[in-house]
């Protein structure tokens, strides 16, 4: 499992990266954290961070990248109604055990 302390590192890293305009790379992100880069590789946590940033600065800016973007905010939206219609069903259940 990985610690949110080095999930904040790599995130940190990807974002540095960016900013700086240099490709987001295993290689570099392991020089700015420290990390060795089989740790990032064979984490599915640390790696999926990477190559999402990966992603995003391959289609930055590109009209196929903001309409994946919003597919996936789209998709992440619905995921997150279903569990709050899941919740509300939660509540209704026990305040009616309550009652």
């Amino acid at each position: 499992m990985t610690s949110s302390d080095t999930l904040h590192r790599v995130e940190k890293a990807c974002a540095q990266l960016h900013h700086d305009g240099q490709p987001v790379t295993f290689i570099a992100v392991a020089n700015l954290t420290g990390l060795g880069r089989t740790t990032l590789y064979r984490s599915p946590s640390l790696r999926a961070v990477i190559e999402e940033n990966r992603r995003r600065a391959a289609t930055n800016g590109t009209l196929t990248g903001l309409l994946e973007e919003i597919r996936n905010l789209h998709t992440a939206l619905e995921a997150v109604a279903a569990r709050v219609r899941r919740h509300e069903e939660q509540l209704r259940r026990l305040t009616t055990r309550v009652s």
